[in-house]
């Protein structure tokens, strides 16, 4: 008979770490072998207990979900973690999945799909909840598009103070044919489909600053 998948619980509200253990205990093929309110509890078990899984709450006081997710992935052949959290900033994302994080799924997640994801993350397989899956996929799209040359992000400072292409081939010293073309490769590196949109996504990934208005 194949051996469980022994589960680490972790979470700072003992009514949840409760309740997320006695959903699994049901199941043969899981076996919660401890639960820890804190970061450094579960490092401490983890290293201790040799999990399979981690199931890691991610804001908790003293350390953090992130921080002991970096340790613990840390380990000599390290348990998977799987984040179970109800927060899913871009930034808490970025810094779970940075710290080696396999999964990341929300507490609103359903009882089943929790207990597969487990099952999945144990297997080595990424669980994603949507939204973050999303978030994901827009930041590596925003990593991998081409950049914009410092010539095209003058050109684009120019565009969100509000200058016209004339006024912009007056400050390059360029000509109105320049300025368009300029603004044609602008729109195909951003993937965008006019002005606005170019500015704001540039802004956004802070490409260009608005200028200061004295």
């Amino acid at each position: 008979m194949t051996e469980p998948i022994r589960v680490l619980v972790v979470d700072d509200h003992a009514v949840i770490r409760d309740g997320v253990a006695a959903m699994i205990q049901p199941h043969d093929d899981l076996l919660v072998v401890g639960t820890a309110a804190d970061g450094a509890a579960a490092v401490e078990l983890a290293t201790k207990l040799r999990p399979d899984v981690v199931l890691m709450d991610l804001r908790m006081p003293g350390v953090d979900g992130v921080a002991a997710t970096a340790r613990i992935t840390a380990l000599p052949s390290p348990p998977r973690v799987l984040v179970l959290t109800t927060y899913d900033s871009d930034a808490d994302i970025t810094r779970a999945v940075a710290a080696g994080a396999l999964g990341y799924l929300l507490k609103d997640t359903g009882r089943d799909d929790l207990l597969n994801a487990i099952r999945a993350v144990a297997d080595g397989v990424s669980v994603l909840t949507p939204s973050v899956a999303t978030t994901l996929v827009r930041q590596h799209r925003a990593t991998t598009l081409e950049p914009l040359s410092a010539r095209e992000r003058q050109v684009l400072t120019l565009v969100a103070g509000g200058s016209t292409n004339r006024h912009i081939a007056i400050a390059l010293t360029v000509s109105e044919a320049t300025v368009k073309t300029y603004l044609t490769r602008i729109f195909t590196k951003l993937e965008v489909g006019d002005r606005t949109a170019a500015v704001t996504t540039a802004l956004a990934r802070r490409l260009i600053t608005l200028p200061t208005i004295d």
